[in-house]
């Protein structure tokens, strides 16, 4: 399928992307040449064939789901720059 200037400029327009004109024909010939390729993956026989989420058959693994509060805060908070009280400590924001 070959795309023309006009045709790249209207879907330019329906995009809302700002095309150059002289950037138009070289997007036609790469849109077209993307256009051919997926023409030539629709000629592919696909019959029989199951889809798939992942090339590699695999389950995932399960856990318990158990709601904790982490049990880390003192490691948490040796990263801040300024905590008190158990809390992160940060400048006032309001002015």
């Amino acid at each position: 399928m070959a795309l023309d200037k006009a045709t790249v400029a209207r879907i330019a327009t329906l995009a809302r992307i700002k095309l150059p004109a002289s950037e138009q024909e070289h997007l036609a010939g790469e849109l077209s040449s993307i256009l051919t390729w997926i023409e030539q993956l629709n000629e592919v026989d696909t019959a029989g064939v199951e889809p798939m989420s992942s090339v590699a058959a695999m389950s995932l693994p399960m856990r318990e789901d158990v709601v904790t509060d982490g049990g880390c805060r003192d490691k948490i908070l040796a990263n801040a720059p300024e905590a008190t009280a158990g809390f992160f400590t940060v400048p006032k924001v309001v002015e």
